[in-house]
This record gives structure tokens, C-alpha cells and sequence, in this order.
């Protein structure tokens, strides 16, 4: 297939795209490198990948983008760490909500007079933020309390738009919500701020990076947001994307939503110390102090994965200690040249 890929220079994208150029698919990346500036990929000379550098709010460059494309993946949007989530509670509804419109408006003319077969959002697991019920079934996004930050609100917002434009368009559609992706790649965002972590500046407020670069700099005690009891499901960049990948290609996709997730619940202490044992070994006893924390961080974010198991034969097989035995030394030498 011909894929337009929203979004394409971010975190999750470069496993997928490199994913679906494996696959033999065609893809057309569209980015305006607003959150890491340019960046280079693997992939950036391969025959069938084709990038656009522009903003996915252009509705008429949009259109250009998708008249040939048989599907199209919704991926771009203004995200970041927890941290993100209070710096731009305004910016996240209010920008990635024209991001959406604009995708979708492109996606439905493209319908209507193109062969566009089907929309793919990618959505998140912030949907659930006020799930008080676990595992967390897709459907139950119907059935918690709305969520409480912005971004979660419009994450589910933008669930919303695929239900309305099938509604009324027949635009077919899957929602794709992957849980805490963690591999290589992501890097400082250029619109992060600095947040003091004890004796450490941090920059983005996504759980591993951070914790990963306070070992290296050797901050003991180690600081962490919070009792330390949040619980997440730490999932492999390759395994999302794979995932994604079989959503987009399945026919079992079409018109349903898959929660895309390790079934394995770690908790962050549990995190913590994985990760200081892999850079320490039992050289240093674990240490640990709990620092006040930010308000939408939520306590339990746990998917039930059988749904995507059961119709698309997915699962993500990575272990933790698999992914931090790749990410560590990534992170070690981004911290060495100030990519982190």
C-alpha cells in the first residue's frame, strides 16, 4: 500500500516507518520537525519513503499528500512527557485539535473523490486516565470519567472525530492506543523546559530517559516522581510498531479500536530498580526519595490486551530487561553529547 504518515519524525514513527518500508508498503512522511528539529533516519534514502517537510494543519497540502494514498496514519501531534502535560494544557487541546480536524478533513475528500480506504488514528492510553476499573477493556473509555488533563481529553477527542466522520462520511477507521513506548531515538524536545530532579535537570519528564540519565549522573539518592507505586506498562518501540503496522493491514482492524500493550504491569519503583541494578550492579545499594508529583500523573494505567491478540495475532514479546539493555547505552551517549 501507499501510506501517508503524519508526524513521521517522531518518537514511534521511526519504528513504524522503517516497519512498513520492511513490509514493502510505500510511505509519504509528513513533518513540520517543530518538536526535535530536523533529524535523520535510517530510512531517509530508501527508494519508497518519500518526506515532505510541512504542517500537518495545511488542509490543501494535506490533500495533495493523500489523493494517492490507500490509507492514512493520524500520528501527528504536540506531545510530551507529564511535564508537558501543565506547560501546554492550552496549546495540546487547541493545536492538536486543528491537526485533527485538518487530517480528517483531507482523509474524508480523499474518501469521497480519491481511493482512500481508511483512517488510522493514533491515540493514546490517556484515554483511560480516569479509568477506575483494571485492566482497562477497550469500550471503557465510554464508560470512566472523562480524562482530566487536556491532552487525554483530546486524545479521546480525536476518537471522537473517527466516530463522526464514519457516521457521517463512511470514512472507515481503526484507533490505535499504544501504552508507554520506550526504545531509542527520542531525544530533548526543543520546547521542553528544565525541571530540577534533586541534583539533576531533567528535560522531558518521560519515565525511563529520566530515570536512566539520574543513575548515569550518579544522583544518589535516586529521585522519583511520586510513592514510586504508579503502575505502567512499559512498552518496546518495535513491538508498537509491528502492531501498528498489522492495523493498518488488517481487514479484522477496520472500525474497531485495539489497546497496543505489553501485558506485563511494572511499577515505577520496580522500574527504578531494574535500572539501577543494570548501570550499578550490586556495587551501590538502591536508593531512593520520593519527590512531590505532578498532577496528572496518574496512579494506574493497565491495558487489557486480548483484544488485539485475538483478532490481529498481536502481542508485544519484549521483555523490560530486553529494552533497557538497548536504551541504556543509547542514553548513555546521548547524556555524553547533549541529545538528553
Amino acid at each position: 500500500m501507499k501510506i501517508l504518515v503524519t508526524g513521521s519524525a517522531g518518537f514511534i514513527c521511526g519504528y513504524l516507518v522503517e516497519e512498513l518500508l520492511e513490509r514493502g508498503h510505500e510511505v509519504i512522511g509528513i513533518d513540520n520537525f517543530s518538536k526535535y528539529g530536523k533529524v535523520e533516519k535510517s530510512y531517509d534514502n530508501h527508494p519508497n519513503y518519500h518526506f515532505v517537510e510541512g504542517d500537518a494543519k495545511n488542509t490543501g497540502l494535506m490533500k495533495e499528500l493523500i489523493s494517492d494514498c490507500d490509507q492514512v496514519l493520524a500520528s501527528a501531534a504536540m506531545i510530551g512527557g507529564i511535564s508537558y502535560f501543565h506547560h501546554y494544557a492550552y496549546d495540546l487541546l487547541a493545536e492538536n485539535d486543528r491537526i485533527t480536524a485538518s487530517t480528517f478533513d483531507a482523509a474524508i475528500w480523499a474518501h469521497e473523490h480519491r481511493k482512500l480506504k481508511k483512517i488510522n488514528i493514533l491515540s493514546s492510553s490517556m484515554v483511560y486516565e480516569s479509568a477506575e476499573k483494571f485492566p482497562s477493556h477497550e469500550g471503557d473509555e465510554h464508560k470512566c470519567p472523562p480524562p482530566l488533563s487536556t491532552y487525554g481529553f483530546q486524545k479521546l477527542a480525536c476518537e471522537y472525530y473517527a466516530q463522526g466522520a464514519n457516521e457521517q462520511y463512511g470514512l472507515p477507521y481503526t484507533i490505535i492506543r499504544p501504552f508507554n513506548c520506550v526504545g531509542t531515538g527520542e531525544k530533548r524536545a526543543l520546547c521542553d523546559s528544565e525541571i530540577l530532579s534533586g541534583n539533576v535537570k531533567l528535560a522531558m519528564s518521560h519515565v525511563v530517559p529520566d530515570l536512566v540519565q539520574k543513575v548515569l549522573k550518579g544522583q544518589n539518592p535516586l529521585h522519583i516522581l511520586g510513592s514510586g507505586k504508579q503502575v505502567r506498562h512499559y512498552t518496546y518501540g518495535g513491538d508498537l510498531a509491528r502492531g501498528i503496522r498489522m492495523c493498518i493491514e488488517s481487514d479484522k482492524s477496520v472500525n474497531e479500536d485495539f489497546n497496543l500493550s505489553t501485558p506485563v504491569s511494572t511499577s515505577v519503583l520496580e522500574l527504578a530498580q531494574a535500572i539501577w541494578k543494570k548501570i550499578h550492579g550490586d556495587s551501590l545499594p538502591f536508593s531512593y526519595v520520593s519527590d512531590e508529583p505532578f498532577k496528572y500523573d496518574v496512579q494506574m494505567r493497565v491495558p487489557d490486551t486480548e483484544k488485539a491478540e485475538r483478532l490481529l495475532g498481536f502481542r508485544a514479546e519484549t521483555t523490560l530487561d530486553e529494552i533497557l539493555d538497548e536504551v541504556i547505552p543509547w542514553i548513555s551517549e546521548q547524556v555524553r553529547t547533549g541529545g538528553i
